[in-house]
């Protein structure tokens, strides 16, 4: 395309434009709007587009004193000018793909030039004015850095003067979806015409987003001068989808393909139960909404770590800025002692979804002693705070959340992804309350119920560590009968709450050091409960402390080296198996997984057990219970030997998260503390723990498919680490022909939504 047709109509004064499709690809921003209106007929100011490479020619040409560019821009600003013959007042404006404060507002009033050399002479208003227009692309933020041909295909819009009042107004409400027009920021709105509500209907079909929209109104005729797409609530978001369906402006699967998922997190926020009792400590802004409680934290190092390992954190700061944003991102919940609504804090818990409390004036922050002070209280790193990101209060300690529900629009759009979905979303839980919160998310079963997890209570925590500091097999061997009835009934109400959808239980994987007494207070306390003398403990400690336990004695090789731990495990399992079924209709529906595994070898004896206990219990004798057995592939070895595994087993899950750790090398619990500044440096251009790695580790997992799926056609395969859960890593798994995902509760209507988009 030559630079002559970088200078175009895109709504003349008379007549219609006629684009051509080279034409149509520049468009961007307000420039498609303003084409799309005037095409489908709506009065619309005269408008015509330059892009900065013809702009720039243009200059060159100038100063070569050459004229054959200029003439083509003088005859297309001809095309601002009416049947009155009269120049115009012109208008400048920019039109950019995505609205950013950095750029120049528009420049209203310019004479028309009086001669050509006017037109393009940076001196005199009308090329001055698109000069700058064209310098503030280079301000605002995410405009830097682009290349050439991006720069050169940047858009500036020269508009005649519009005759008449200049009101705004926006296509649809930005809280509740409905039909416009509605005022922007509590401005007062037009008066309503066929006119007003025929440019509304026409600006929603066109776009499908709630747009902001500029309008000249004289003696009641209506003319378009632009339009912008706003960001607005993700619950306006949804039901302007679910309306523009019930229109028939949209199919229900136009639906669904047009609906951010990241956005539903936004709908899903746990809310206080209760506050009787509790009364707030501070009051803040809530500039982010929902309820979150968790351990203080007072950077993002630690609360990465922290979300590494399944613990609840609040950040809490003076105020964050960018180099925040992967704490922000981590955490629960935010707790800033500065900003607002608008605040950095504010702006980024919302796009991420996470509650966040502002400008808390009697908070404030001692990064170097590692303390805040709310009021007249002091909170060390650790102890616990509670924030409702809806009213701005915050309270001590950990208050009761109540779950949401998915139910209207969400529940509308959710229930149209499903008829359209290929492969199922599960959900990682071990509680009833967890599995309960993910059914009413849709979850379609469990996919990892992690069974070291039960063991979180400090009732519990001491039995367990009663297993693992056993000095000897006898020791041990009590030890483990007493954490029989525990796990029984915990299988048992997992079971029934499921009612017949599959459960697949991993064995236990505990990495040691996540369960044992790290500092003096915890040790005294373990020592206290388990009868010990605190140098003994210390001792025992010592002989069992591991250099590298997240490579360790964990997975399968404490169910090799400890086979009374499995015996325990069956025993329970095939306990609450028969409480479960004598309860319910449905056969109750177990998968149990082997996880760390490398070798065939390994596998092949866990299963020989476990195909012993299971005999020995009578289930499968009857209908009451349906029992698979499979395996977590979670290391490097285990995908390349996945044909000699998938002949012993009847499905892989792969644990996405260690298998990022071992075929990188990088501890998850360490890797925050450096994969920003390789992020920052452009060495990794996204954290593999958040989005898989599709070169490395989805590479791995694609070998593991294709060889353990030759060697066994029914394998069943899932994915199961938290990859399971971000739209990008699911996007990927869809393509690798995945039976099932298995992600946290709170993800799995965004899983259901994103494999919907990716089947569609």
């Amino acid at each position: 395309m030559s630079l002559a047709q970088e200078m175009f109509a895109i709504a003349p004064a008379m007549g219609k434009a006629n684009l051509s499709a080279s034409q149509l690809k520049l468009l961007s921003g307000k420039a498609r709007w303003i084409f799309r209106v005037g095409e489908a007929g709506f009065p619309t100011v005269p408008t015509i587009a330059l892009t900065r490479a013809a702009w720039e020619a243009l200059q060159g040409e100038r100063s070569r004193r050459e004229t054959k560019l200029r003439t083509h821009w003088v005859a297309c600003l001809f095309k601002l000018v009416g049947k009155d013959a009269k120049p115009p007042t012109l208008v400048v404006r920019t039109s950019a793909a995505a609205h950013n404060g950095g750029l120049m507002p528009a420049k209203m009033g310019i004479a028309a030039p009086a001669n050509p050399e006017d037109s393009v002479d940076p001196a005199r208003p009308l090329a001055k004015a698109i000069k700058a227009a064209f310098d503030s692309y280079g301000f605002g933020q995410g405009w830097t850095g682009r290349s050439d041909e991006d720069r050169g295909r940047q858009i500036v819009l020269v508009q005649a003067a519009a005759d008449g009042e200049i009101e705004q107004f926006l296509t649809r409400n930005a809280v509740t979806g409905a039909m416009g027009p509605a005022p922007v920021n509590g401005a007062p709105l037009p008066r309503m015409s066929d006119s007003i509500a025929a440019l509304v209907d026409l600006l929603d079909a066109k776009a499908g987003r709630h747009m902001n929209c500029l309008v000249a109104i004289r003696r009641g005729q209506v003319q378009f001068l632009s339009a912008r797409p706003v960001q607005v609530t993700a619950a306006a978001e949804l039901e302007a989808a679910v309306d523009r369906v019930n229109r028939k402006v949209w199919s229900a699967q136009n639906a669904v393909t047009r609906v951010d998922p990241t956005r539903l997190t936004q709908l899903l926020h746990p809310r206080l139960k209760s506050t009787e009792g509790a009364a707030p400590i501070a009051t803040g802004l809530g500039v982010s909404p929902g309820a979150a409680s968790g351990a203080i934290v007072f950077n993002p190092e630690d609360a990465a770590r922290l979300r590494a390992r399944g613990k609840h954190c609040i950040l809490v700061v003076n105020e964050t800025g960018p180099a925040d944003i992967e704490g922000m991102k981590a955490a629960t919940g935010i707790l800033t002692a500065r900003g607002g609504m608008t605040s950095h804090a504010g702006v980024i818990a919302r796009i991420t979804g996470k509650p966040c409390v502002a400008g808390v004036r009697t908070l404030s922050v001692d990064t170097n002693e590692m303390i805040c002070r709310i009021g007249d209280r002091e909170f060390r790193s650790g102890d616990r705070l509670t924030i409702d990101g809806s009213d701005g209060q915050v309270y001590a300690g950990q208050l009761p959340l109540a779950q949401p529900h998915i139910g209207g629009a969400i529940g509308t759009l959710l229930g149209w992804s499903d008829a359209s979905r290929k492969i199922s979303v599960r959900t990682n839980a071990e509680t009833v309350e967890s599995a309960m919160t993910a059914l009413s998310f849709g979850a379609e079963g469990i996919g990892l119920a992690r069974s070291e997890h039960m063991f979180f209570s400090p009732e519990r925590m001491v039995a367990l560590r009663r297993v693992i500091l056993s000095e000897d097999e006898d020791d041990r061997s009590r030890a483990i009968n007493g954490l029989v009835d525990y796990q029984t009934g915990d299988y048992s109400a997992l079971f029934s709450t499921m009612h017949g959808l599959p459960v697949t239980v991993r064995l236990f994987d505990p990495p040691l050091h996540e369960f044992l007494p790290r500092n003096d207070e915890e040790i005294e306390e373990t020592a206290a409960s388990l009868g010990l003398a605190v140098r003994a403990l210390r001792i025992n400690l010592d002989r069992i402390a591991e250099i590298n336990p997240m490579l360790g004695h964990r997975g399968v090789r404490l169910a090799i080296t400890y086979p009374e731990m499995l015996q325990m495990q069956m025993q329970a399992l095939m306990a609450g198996v028969r409480a479960a079924s004598e309860t319910q209709t449905e056969p109750v529906a177990v998968e149990i997984m082997v996880p760390f595994v490398s070798t065939a070898s390994e596998v092949a004896w866990v299963r020989d057990r476990f195909n012993a206990i299971a005999a020995n219990s009578g289930l499968l004798r009857t209908d009451r219970a349906k029992f698979s057995f499979g395996t977590m592939i979670e290391l490097p070895r285990a995908c390349l030997r996945a044909g000699d595994i998938a002949q012993m087993v009847d499905f892989f899950s792969f644990g996405t998260n260690d298998l990022t750790q071992t075929t990188f090398g990088i501890s998850r619990d360490d890797a925050p503390t450096f994969l920003a500044a390789y992020q920052r440096k452009g060495i990794y251009e996204r954290d593999p723990f958040v989005t898989i790695d599709e070169k490395g580790v989805g590479e791995m997992i694609a070998i593991a498919i294709e060889r353990g799926r030759a060697a066994n056609p029914g394998l069943k395969i899932g994915i199961c680490g938290e990859h399971a859960g971000d739209p990008a890593s699911l996007k990927f798994f869809a393509g690798l022909g995945v039976d099932y995902v298995s992600c946290s509760p709170y993800r799995v209507p965004v899983a259901r939504l994103t494999l919907a988009q990716a089947s569609a």
